[in-house]
């Protein structure tokens, strides 16, 4: 039997009460986690898998839908304790998701150092630090667009550019959901992009967006924000 879950994550950060919604996709054979949340994340993950009665051993693949620390960041832990997993991101995001080159976050905040005023640079300096100190981890397979994964209900990649140049979304095609990553997010009850300041090119977000719109999708599963469910079509329209 073929299962899709949400895993909600509620947690403090930087002192605001906040939540997250990583996916598990299972089968008989496989459970796939997609995106693995902040650093020092696994606890939490592992606590929220076993209220829904999930056992997370038989975890057997993570996909990470672009290398942000918030998405990214509890990968190399899971790596150590479930040693057999194996790590899935796209082709353009292995890199990042690797080590073997500097995060693209990483590389605007410094960008932009030199613009803020002497009040903001030491917390810029500690959002910095955080972002050096993210663990890289191996991808063990490289995914293209419009690539299915013949397991857990049926998954197909959608490439995604916009939020990151690499990003994914993924369409389970048994539910009709997509699991947008950072593509899309739910601000005030709204599907939105997220937030423009992080998103790296705009112009390529909004095709995305409009690339969605060849999918019959029945809900869309944010990592921020959770379910949205209403009439998607328009609200993808509307973006």
């Amino acid at each position: 039997m073929n299962r899709i879950e949400l895993l909600k994550l509620d947690f403090n950060f930087n002192g605001k009460v906040d939540a997250i919604y990583p996916v598990i996709l299972e089968d008989e054979n496989n459970m796939v986690l997609v995106d693995c949340g902040y650093p020092n994340f696994i606890g939490l993950i592992e606590e929220c898998a076993i209220k829904n009665d999930i056992n997370i051993k038989k975890l057997s693949q993570i996909i990470i839908t672009h290398h942000d620390f918030d998405h990214m960041g509890s990968l190399a832990e899971f790596k150590k304790e479930y040693p057999n997993i194996q790590v899935l991101a796209s082709k353009e995001d292995e890199p990042y998701v690797s080590g073997k080159k500097k995060s693209l976050r990483l590389r605007q905040a410094e960008k932009i150092y030199g613009l803020l005023p002497e009040s903001e640079k030491e917390k810029a300096n500690e959002f910095h630090n955080m972002l050096k100190s993210i663990e890289n981890c191996n991808v063990d397979i490289c995914l293209k667009d419009k690539e299915y994964l013949n397991f857990c209900g049926g998954i197909e990649i959608i490439s995604t550019p916009g939020h990151m140049p690499g990003h994914i979304s993924i369409y389970h095609k048994e539910s009709k959901s997509l699991i947008s990553g950072d593509a899309l997010v739910i601000d005030d009850g709204e599907l939105v992009i997220a937030l423009p300041q992080y998103t790296l090119d705009m112009k390529e977000a909004k095709n995305s967006i409009k690339k969605l719109l060849n999918y019959d999708i029945d809900r869309v599963i944010c990592y921020h924000g959770g379910v949205y469910a209403k009439d998607i079509t328009e609200a993808l329209r509307k973006i």
